[in-house]
């Protein structure tokens, strides 16, 4: 029988890895789930409603941990959990591949089989367990319900016989998976909508959803995109054509959410403080890169402020960690999918494809080892 450890997060992590439904499958697949007390208590999941779908509630980290063959995680976790663990176990969770090389090394010496699911293909098979994207739609829905709120006006438009109320502009800066979803919601709220990005495959995706799409649409921006789908670094020419170009929109601008993030790199300035300073009293600025630094000059990580000239910037961290019911439902399901491939429920053990695309580009770590492409370059 394989058994799973799920252990509570740290104090600034209210997500939890599974879900009383995820809880339920892995059980009817054969699997005994140890779970943390008090695990899920963030995410409104009590103890009684993980036992009721068949989990063991262990008092302590150490108990759930103690032989475990799969460590189901939000964050990384610590090497001390880790050498609990069953020899040669699995681990899957948010590793934070970029971050902490020498804390990555601790835990791949521990020789626990790391996967980092950040790395997940974006391929059609992989979508059910494609956790930027799960968690990255919520961060982009909650970032609009909260600049709206923040605002301290109204976002559509009203008429009424003591006058018209305009609608509140907003610009969505990066139009991947939070981009589009913040799109759709400013769009469902009322508000104008315009939105920018470097991939010119984006900009029908915009205008599907009923905004306009604003960018320098040169030579250079025509082929600005990877093959994997990201948004590849632009020259300094183009960047100072879009900087203007952007300069002059954001004047009249309500409401910006940014979401431009590069991976393994800090986020790209797409908002500069002479820019903020042009903007109007009382328009709000919500970065969404404030973990890797922000897109904004002004962003404080993990702050919000409001600059002399009024404008609020919010740089909330985990901002998907703030509807965490959701968040953490839909990561559940994301690692439900994902650990199913490597568990052969007939024979009640760990049987890892290791030729199986989805997990050669998950494998962060093996006996002792980093060794993952973008980790291993990166040493070289």
């Amino acid at each position: 029988m394989v058994t799973i450890a799920v252990t509570a997060e740290p104090d600034n992590e209210p997500r939890v890895a599974v879900s009383p439904d995820t809880v339920k499958k892995l059980v009817a697949a054969g699997c005994k789930v140890r779970i943390e007390a008090g695990a899920g208590a963030r995410s409104r999941i009590s103890d009684d409603a993980y036992g009721a779908q068949g989990a063991e509630i262990a008092p302590t980290a150490a108990d759930a941990l103690k032989g475990a063959d799969i460590l189901l995680r939000v964050r990384r976790p610590s090497k001390e959990d880790l050498v609990a663990l069953a020899p040669g176990a699995v681990v899957a969770a948010m590793l934070d591949p970029f971050g902490d090389r020498a804390d990555l090394e601790d835990l791949a010496a521990t020789k626990a089989t790391l996967f980092s699911m950040e790395y997940m293909p974006r391929t059609t098979r992989a979508q059910s367990m494609d956790v930027l994207s799960s968690q990255a739609n919520l961060a982009g829905y909650k970032a609009v319900v909260d600049a709206a709120s923040e605002f301290g006006a109204a976002v559509p438009m009203m008429m009424t016989p003591a006058g018209t109320v305009p609608a509140a502009k907003a610009f969505i800066m990066g139009v991947g998976v939070a981009g589009l979803q913040a799109i759709a919601t400013a769009r469902r709220l009322g508000a104008i909508v315009t939105a920018t990005d470097v991939r010119p495959a984006t900009k029908e995706q915009v205008q599907s959803l009923g905004a306009k799409f604003v960018a320098v649409e040169d030579e250079e921006f025509k082929q600005a995109q990877t093959a994997g789908g990201y948004a590849k670094e632009m020259s300094t020419e183009y960047k100072a054509k879009q900087a203007e170009l952007v300069a002059n929109h954001i004047k009249a601008q309500d409401i910006i959410i940014t979401t431009a993030l590069i991976p393994g790199r800090p986020a790209p300035t797409l908002i500069t403080a002479d820019m903020v300073r042009s903007m109007k009293p009382g328009a709000v600025i919500i970065d969404l890169a404030a973990e890797r630094g922000g897109n904004c000059e002004m962003t404080k990580p993990g702050e919000t402020i409001v600059t002399d000239n009024g404008v609020k910037i919010v740089g909330t961290l985990n901002y998907a960690g703030t509807v965490p019911v959701n968040a953490s439902s839909l990561y559940a399901r994301n690692l439900l999918s994902f650990i199913s491939l490597m568990i052969d429920q007939k024979e009640g053990k760990l049987a890892i494809n290791w030729d199986d695309d989805i997990i050669q580009g998950t494998l962060v770590a093996k006996e002792g080892a980093l060794v993952h492409p973008n980790l291993t370059k990166s040493a070289a």
